[in-house]
């Protein structure tokens, strides 16, 4: 991988030293940092700024779908957040009767719509008061680039709030991430304590059980894994009755 990609990789959610970051830099960053310097004190390039609130508005955009179709709330629990409750109304105006499915398609469509075209308006506007020349100029301007304005910022918030307590705490959705954490924390464990449980070339890589070097082998093998594939290999593990 190049260094930006590296660098985007990284700090794409911003700088993790300095009076802009967040909290504490993993260690397995502060190792490889050691190794190749990724200016952890700066914001990264433009592209992974677009890529991280790109990243946002999608995940948000989906999760009111993905709520809605699994009746965490309703269109009408909506109603009271800005932006999404009076996009859901424009579209029942205009299109009176309308069936559950084609409104929610519609008011997504023009929420992320409304969403892009703020994020493209208010990142020229950074742009032409910064009036970078290069890409450090991006780095070192001391705030992001790539923004909402304001007003979409705060709508923003208002529906990650909305959000969380309505589906990310959802009781239903609580349970399936406790039957997620054991998963892994079991698959953790078996592989930890019995390395030649993992496929051949993973155990190639691996060392004595419960070694350190082990343990940073299997955090990168589940790591890779797929939801599918990591609920696949726990039964493997763990079902008597399934093939290995």
């Amino acid at each position: 991988l190049t260094w930006e990609t590296l660098e985007g990789v990284v700090k794409h959610n911003g700088p993790l030293l300095g009076d802009n970051a967040k909290g504490p830099v993993p260690e397995s960053i502060l190792a490889y940092n050691g190794l190749q310097d990724l200016e952890l004190d700066t914001w990264p390039s433009i592209e992974a700024q677009v890529a991280a609130l790109s990243d946002d508005i999608a995940y948000n955009n989906h999760d009111i779908d993905d709520g809605l179709r699994a009746g965490l709330f309703t269109i009408e629990d909506l109603g009271d957040i800005p932006l999404v409750g009076p996009t859901f109304k424009a579209v029942e105006a205009k299109y009176p009767g309308i069936e559950p499915p084609r409104l929610i398609h519609e008011s997504i469509r023009r929420l992320i719509d409304h969403m892009v075209n703020d994020l493209l308006a208010e990142t020229r506007r950074r742009l032409a008061e910064i009036e970078p020349r290069s890409s450090e100029d991006i780095r070192r301007v001391g705030r992001p680039v790539v923004a909402f304005s304001d007003e979409m910022r705060q709508n923003d918030r208002a529906l990650r709030r909305f959000l969380f307590a309505r589906m990310y705490r959802h009781f239903r959705v609580n349970r399936m991430t406790s039957k997620a954490r054991r998963v892994v924390r079991e698959l953790f464990s078996i592989f930890l304590a019995e390395p030649e449980c993992l496929p051949t070339e993973w155990f190639h890589l691996a060392g004595p059980p419960g070694s350190a070097n082990t343990a940073r082998v299997v955090t990168d093998y589940i790591a890779g894994m797929t939801d599918r594939y990591a609920l696949d290999e726990h039964r493997r593990l763990y079902d008597v009755h399934d093939r290995p």
